[in-house]
């Protein structure tokens, strides 16, 4: 899914640990090979193909297409959240993900004609969904479904269950800036995750202790486009096929990954103020939101039950002096084999 996945376990001895490690990355591989749409040949981008233009030239109508049950899940999951958001999150914006991940490689706009076309294969309404024959029907040409928000989330949670069917109830498995949890590590009241901020290049300030929850980071901090002095966001709004103004750092926790994951792609779309709005809707979800515009004005929104997740200030001093040490000791030499 073009990210780095880390699954940590706990387990009375190591055969028990490397087994559930084994599986966890077995269905993390697994899921990758069905809904990454960097892989030409995954289902996800196979469902794609089935509204490729020579079949409408040909006059050959939308054809259903039966797909497996965890691409399901996904896209049922998706297009409820698309309808909850007001199409702020949307997995048809495939067509212009690729369009502005080619500007960001080639550090140019894309042309007018080629965005009007893009947002032309966009829209969430035009994904019909069977649930009888668990089958998907895409309505206009040339659409491209596009799960980078959501479908790490729901990787790191199938990562947990792996874990658990193992026998083994202590683990976190992280894809990038989605996590999940189970039980925590021996001893602790959680597991420590850190808030990333809206410099990265700095360490967390604020920290969260988190048990059978999820958290999810999306922001541009590292990913994103400066052109003729403007800065352009890799997140982009579905809705008008535009990146997002300014810049921001979005963290939200809820019960499951794949809630949190797009959760926080629509928040970081909407805004400080609407995504408050929008978190408030979901039971068990929390929102901090650290947004700058582009007159470099700072706006942070907190849900109200956010700061009930967060460790004690002493706990984070603890932890950035001690990730000031290793950034200052010296490194041992690598050997050369």
């Amino acid at each position: 899914m073009g990210v780095e996945f880390e699954v940590v376990v706990y387990a009375p001895a190591q055969p028990a640990a490397e087994r559930a490690l084994d599986a966890a990355f077995a269905r993390i591989a697994e899921l990758d090979r069905l809904l990454s749409d960097y892989d030409p040949a995954s289902e996800l981008s196979q469902l794609s193909l089935s509204s490729s233009p020579p079949r409408r030239e040909l006059g050959m109508p939308p054809q259903p297409v039966a797909v497996g049950r965890d691409l399901w899940e996904v896209l049922s999951f998706a297009q409820q959240m698309s309808e909850a958001t007001g199409g702020a999150f949307d997995v048809t914006i495939g067509p212009l993900t690729r369009l502005w991940r080619r500007a960001r490689r080639q550090r140019e706009l894309p042309e007018a004609a080629e965005l009007a076309q893009a947002r032309a294969s966009v829209g969430y309404r035009a994904v019909q969904l069977d649930r009888a024959g668990r089958r998907v029907t895409l309505h206009k040409p040339r659409m491209r479904l596009d799960l980078g928000g959501i479908a790490k989330g729901y990787a790191a949670d199938e990562a947990i269950r792996a874990v658990q069917a193992c026998g083994l109830s202590r683990a976190l498995a992280r894809a990038s800036g989605d996590i999940a949890t189970a039980d925590p590590p021996p001893g602790e009241t959680g597991w420590l995750v850190g808030v990333a901020p809206l410099d990265p290049d700095q360490p967390p300030q604020r920290m969260l202790r988190l048990t059978h929850r999820a958290v999810s980071t999306s922001g541009d901090a590292r990913q994103h486009l400066v052109v003729g002095g403007r800065r352009y966001s890799h997140i982009l709004d579905p809705r008008t096929g535009e990146p997002v103004h300014g810049r921001s750092s979005v963290t939200v926790i809820a019960p499951l990954g794949m809630l949190a994951d797009s959760l926080a792609t629509a928040c970081s779309v909407v805004g400080p103020e609407e995504a408050l709005r929008l978190v408030a809707r979901f039971p068990g979800s929390e929102l901090l939101m650290v947004h700058e515009d582009e007159q470099g004005r700072l706006t942070e929104v907190q849900s109200p039950q956010f700061w009930a997740y967060e460790a004690p200030p002493q706990e984070v001093r603890a932890v950035r002096e001690a990730l000031q040490r290793r950034s200052t000791d010296p490194q041992p030499a690598q050997n050369p084999k």
